[in-house]
C-alpha cells in the first residue's frame, strides 16, 4: 500500500468511524465500520489484509474525541451524511408520522374544533394531544374553534367553553387563537350570498322526506333552477327569520346523480327556532350546517392540515364542492379511527355522562368513576401522561384501543420519584401489641431518597391490619419500620428478630397504622369509596399533594373535612 492510498484509507476510515460513533453516541468499532468502508470503496478490497490495521489506528484517535468533537469533525468531513443521521434520529424520536407535504407550507396551521356541549372526556384528548405535538414539532400554529352552530340538537353548554380551555391547559397546550363559530354568522352569510350569485346554491322548501326520495332517485329538486334573484331574496328572508324550522333550507348545488347520495345537493343552512344560549348569538335563526361553516372557516383561517375521524370522509367530499366554486385549495386531510377506552363502566360519551350527572348517579364531571379529563386531573394524573399515551396511538385509520394502564404507566414514570410514601389500612382489624416493641416507627419518606428523611409513626398499644395481612397463629410478620412480631391469636408479640428474617423469605412485610393515633381517610376510587385509616402525618398534608399509600397505590390528597364530629381526609385514588 503506497502513501497516497494509505491517506485515502485513513480519510475514509475516519469518516466511517465518525459516522458510527455519532450515530450510536459511543466509541467506534473496527468490525462495525469495515463493511461500510469496503462497500463504499471497492478498490480497497485487494488490500483487505492491510485495511483493518490502518483503520484501527484511525479509530483509536477518533475514540479519544468527545462526542461534541466527533460531531464537529464529521460536520467538516461529511455534512450531508451527518444531516441524514440527525434526520433519522429525529424521525425515531417521534411516534407521529410526518405531516403530508409539510415542507410545502411556510407555516403549519391546524385547528381543534370542539363542540362545547360539555367538558372533555378522555377520548377528546387525542386531538389536542396530536395537534399540540405537531405544533411543537413544526413550530407551527393551532387554534381552538368552537363549532357551536347547532343551538338545538347539540346545544352548547355555557360552562363548557371555559371548561374545555381548562382541559386544554391541563394537557399542557395553549392555543394561538380562540374562535367561536357563533360569532361568525355574518361571515358565513356573505359566503353563502357569493355562492348563490355563482349559481352554486338554491333555497329549497321540500320536506325532508320529499327531498330524500328525489335524492335517492337521482332526480333534481323542483327548486333547483330558481333564478339567482329569487334565491337571494329567500335566503335574506331566512336570515331575517321569516321562516320557521323545517320550512326552508339553502342547498349547495353539487351533482344530483353523484354515485354517493350523501353528496347530492347537501344542506348548507337551515332554520332553527331555539335561541342560541349565548346572548351574542341568541337573535339568529338561520344557522349553517357544520360542513359549510367548518369548510369556510378552514379556508379563511388558513388551515394547512386537518385531522378528523374516518367516519367523516364525506365531509371533505362535500366541502370540496364549495372549495371548487370559490377556487380554493383544500387542506391536507388525515383521517383516523376511533379510540376505544377500557377500564370504565360508564360509556365514553358526553351526553351519557351529562345525563348520569343530572340523574345524580355521578357527583359531577370530576367524579372518579367518570371517564373525563376533569376526573383524571382530580385523581392526580398529569396531563403529560395522557398526551404521551395519545401520541403513542399514532394516526392509524383503524380503530385503536387505549388501555388506561398506558396512561397509568406514563404517569407513574412522572410522579414515582417525587412522591412520598405513607401507610393506609383499608377497613382494618385492631390487634393489640405485646412484648416491648419500639415506641415509634421511622420508615423513610421515600426508599430511594434517604435525604428526605423519615416519618414518625407512634406504635401505641395496638395496630390496625388489613384482614388479608393477619397471619395465622404462631406465624411471624414484619410490621414495616417497626420490627418482627409473632401472632398469638390474640395479639402481636414483639420478637426482636432483625431484618434477616425478611431477607431469608420466612416473614412477610406488612403495612400498618396505629389504632389510636391513625386518621380516618375516605379514598375515592373508580369502583366507589374505600374507607380506612392512615398514619398520623397524612392529616398534615396539603390539598393537591400526591402520596403513595404503600401496597395500595398513588393518591391525591383532595381535602381535610369534618364529618360526624371527627376530622377526616378525603383522597382520590390515582392508580396502582
Amino acid at each position: 500500500m503506497n502513501d497516497e492510498l494509505r491517506e485515502r484509507v485513513e480519510r475514509e476510515a475516519e469518516k466511517h468511524a465518525l459516522l458510527n460513533a455519532v450515530k450510536h453516541e459511543s466509541d467506534a468499532d473496527v468490525g462495525a465500520i469495515m463493511g461500510p468502508l469496503m462497500g463504499d470503496n471497492p478498490e480497497f478490497r485487494e488490500h483487505g489484509d492491510e485495511i483493518p490495521g490502518v483503520a484501527g489506528g484511525v479509530i483509536g484517535r477518533v475514540n479519544d474525541f468527545t462526542y461534541e468533537e466527533k460531531r464537529a469533525r464529521l460536520e467538516d468531513l461529511a455534512p450531508e451524511e451527518l444531516a441524514e443521521i440527525e434526520a433519522e434520529d429525529e424521525e425515531d424520536e417521534h411516534d407521529l408520522p410526518e405531516l403530508p407535504n409539510a415542507d410545502e407550507y411556510d407555516e403549519i396551521r391546524m385547528r381543534c374544533a370542539p363542540n362545547p356541549n360539555g367538558p372533555w372526556h378522555v377520548g377528546h384528548a387525542r386531538m389536542p394531544a396530536v395537534i399540540g405535538t405537531y405544533r411543537e414539532r413544526y413550530d407551527g400554529w393551532f387554534c381552538v374553534r368552537f363549532d357551536d352552530t347547532d343551538p338545538e340538537t347539540k346545544r352548547p353548554d355555557m360552562e363548557a367553553y371555559d371548561a374545555i380551555l381548562e382541559d386544554l391547559d391541563y394537557l399542557g397546550f395553549e392555543p394561538d387563537e380562540i374562535y367561536r363559530a357563533s360569532d361568525r354568522l355574518e361571515t358565513y352569510y356573505e359566503h353563502a350570498r357569493e355562492l348563490i350569485e355563482m349559481g352554486g346554491a338554491y333555497t329549497c322548501s321540500c320536506s325532508g322526506e320529499e327531498f330524500s326520495e328525489l335524492k335517492n332517485a337521482g332526480e333534481p329538486c323542483p327548486h333547483r333552477d330558481k333564478d339567482v334573484e329569487t334565491v337571494l331574496e329567500e335566503f335574506e328572508d331566512m336570515i331575517d327569520g321569516e321562516y320557521s324550522s323545517g320550512e326552508m333550507v339553502l342547498r349547495v348545488k353539487t351533482d344530483i346523480e353523484h354515485k354517493n347520495p350523501a353528496l347530492r345537493d347537501w344542506v348548507a343552512f337551515r332554520m332553527i327556532d331555539t335561541p342560541h344560549p349565548r346572548e351574542e348569538a341568541s337573535e339568529y335563526r338561520c344557522w349553517p350546517m357544520l360542513d359549510f361553516q367548518s369548510g369556510v372557516d378552514d379556508h379563511l383561517l388558513g388551515m394547512t392540515h386537518i385531522i378528523r375521524g374516518i367516519d367523516l370522509q364525506d365531509s371533505a367530499k362535500r366541502q370540496q364542492f364549495v372549495y371548487d366554486y370559490f377556487d380554493w385549495e383544500y387542506p391536507e386531510v388525515i383521517h383516523w379511527g376511533h379510540v376505544q377506552l377500557d377500564d370504565y363502566d360508564v360509556k365514553v360519551s358526553t351526553s351519557t355522562i351529562s345525563a348520569l350527572i343530572e340523574d345524580g348517579e355521578l357527583d359531577g364531571w370530576d367524579d372518579p368513576r367518570a371517564p373525563t379529563l376533569k376526573s383524571l386531573r382530580r385523581r392526580g394524573i398529569r396531563g403529560e401522561a395522557i398526551v404521551d399515551s395519545m401520541v403513542e396511538l399514532g394516526t392509524s385509520t383503524s380503530d385503536v384501543d387505549l388501555a388506561m394502564s398506558s396512561i397509568y404507566s406514563n404517569n407513574r414514570d412522572l410522579i414515582d420519584e417525587e412522591t412520598d410514601r405513607r401507610f393506609f389500612v383499608r377497613e382494618g382489624t385492631e390487634i393489640p401489641l405485646a412484648g416491648s416493641p419500639p415506641a415509634e416507627a421511622n420508615p423513610p419518606l421515600h426508599p430511594n431518597h434517604e435525604d428526605r428523611g423519615v416519618r414518625a409513626i407512634p406504635s401505641g398499644d395496638a395496630v390496625l391490619l388489613e384482614a388479608d395481612d393477619i397471619p395465622t397463629a404462631e406465624n411471624r410478620i414484619w410490621l414495616k419500620g417497626l420490627g418482627c412480631f409473632e401472632y398469638t391469636g390474640d395479639s402481636l408479640a414483639y420478637t426482636g428478630d432483625d431484618i434477616d428474617v425478611v431477607r431469608e423469605g420466612d416473614v412477610d412485610v406488612i403495612h400498618w397504622v396505629p389504632a389510636a393515633e391513625s386518621v380516618p381517610v375516605r379514598l375515592r376510587t373508580m369502583d366507589g369509596d374505600v374507607r380506612g385509616r392512615a398514619e398520623p402525618g397524612v392529616a398534615e398534608l396539603e390539598a393537591d399533594e400526591l402520596v403513595q399509600f404503600e401496597r395500595v397505590g398513588f393518591a391525591r390528597i383532595d381535602r381535610h373535612e369534618s364529618a360526624d364530629g371527627d376530622e377526616r381526609t378525603v383522597a382520590y385514588y390515582t392508580h396502582p
